[in-house]
């Protein structure tokens, strides 16, 4: 991500806090927890102009009802203080990908916002010479065979990092790269599934978060911001202690099975992976710099969801 995405991220971070902050303050205490992460996004909105300030400000303003509709414990009248606060970055590569932190102390509840400024990423993951993706992604440590089949293809890569090889330099680094890591991948995913059932339901958490979340995603040419509810562990869109919610969102269901994993047509970079339960990804394959180094990244893309995933809440401005 480019340090103007970044930028213009964590400023939507910022102005998304104090919209919530100042209209839950109109109907019950909250404060903000200030923090690193505060303060980076404090910086990030003031790079902004003052038109930019007040696109955002729009934008963040139309999702509160909606919000308020979905949680009715974040409005519920209450002597206790409720809390918001920015998230640190590592969270995320912990499996925890909301930014917003809203949390009661009365009663065990929080609630997580995922907040995106005109773009839907999903994850960029690695595959590296030193790295155990298996163990990182779903508990369970790569296999001696996985590794005995990528040894030679890191080596590779490694002298050609002594080199100073730039990749464009190499012979055909789809051959000579992509297409055996890809396979040795496609190999070691196919191997772990069959001897653990719990791989598939892992995955996705990994990809997409531990954590159930809302996922405000502003998309300024359009004027309009959409949620989409990930309520994969049912702690969303929970009654208070007086009121349901106003609006219902659906509970969703993990993956148990993998029903394919193989290379996109005409592909040499690009694995797509299917699931039950309408779960679909692609993993493209790419290097993270223009030389040669000993490691890969994945650009993941969710291609395919549950039909609740796609229920969008659309809030014009």
């Amino acid at each position: 991500m480019s340090n103007a995405s970044n930028n213009q991220g964590r400023a939507y971070e910022f102005v998304c806090l104090l919209t919530l902050n100042e209209a839950i303050n109109k109907l019950r205490p909250s404060e903000i927890i200030y923090n690193t992460s505060y303060d980076a996004a404090e910086r990030a909105w003031n790079t902004l102009t003052t038109a930019e300030k007040q696109l955002y400000t729009l934008s963040a303003q139309s999702t509160i009802d909606t919000i308020f509709a979905l949680e009715p414990n974040i409005v519920e009248k209450d002597n206790d203080t409720l809390h918001l606060f920015i998230q640190k970055d590592k969270h995320g590569e912990e499996a925890d990908v909301r930014d917003i932190i809203i949390e009661r102390k009365d009663i065990r509840w929080e609630v997580g916002i995922s907040v995106k400024h005109n773009h839907m990423a999903v994850k960029h993951s690695r595959i590296a010479k030193n790295l155990d993706f298996g163990l990182k992604w779903y508990d369970v440590p790569c296999s001696a065979t996985y590794w005995n089949e990528v040894e030679p293809i890191f080596n590779f890569l490694e002298i050609e990092k002594n080199r100073g090889t730039y990749f464009r330099d190499l012979a055909s680094k789809e051959n000579q790269v992509y297409i055996p890591l890809l396979n040795a991948f496609i190999k070691e995913i196919s191997s772990q599934v069959k001897k653990n059932s719990h791989v598939p339901r892992k995955m996705v958490e990994y990809l997409l978060s531990k954590f159930d979340f809302y996922k405000i995603i502003s998309i300024d040419s359009k004027r309009l911001t959409t949620i989409q509810s990930f309520n994969m562990y049912g702690t969303l869109n929970l009654p208070s202690r007086t009121t349901e919610p106003g609006i219902r969102v659906p509970l969703i269901q993990l993956p148990t099975t993998l029903l394919h994993i193989g290379f996109k047509p005409n592909s040499k970079t690009t694995v797509i992976m299917c699931f039950d339960n309408g779960w679909q990804f692609s993993f493209r394959i790419h290097n993270a710099k223009d030389t040669v180094e000993p490691s890969m990244k994945f650009d993941v893309q969710i291609i395919g969801m549950p039909v609740e995933v796609n229920i969008k809440l659309n809030c014009k401005w």
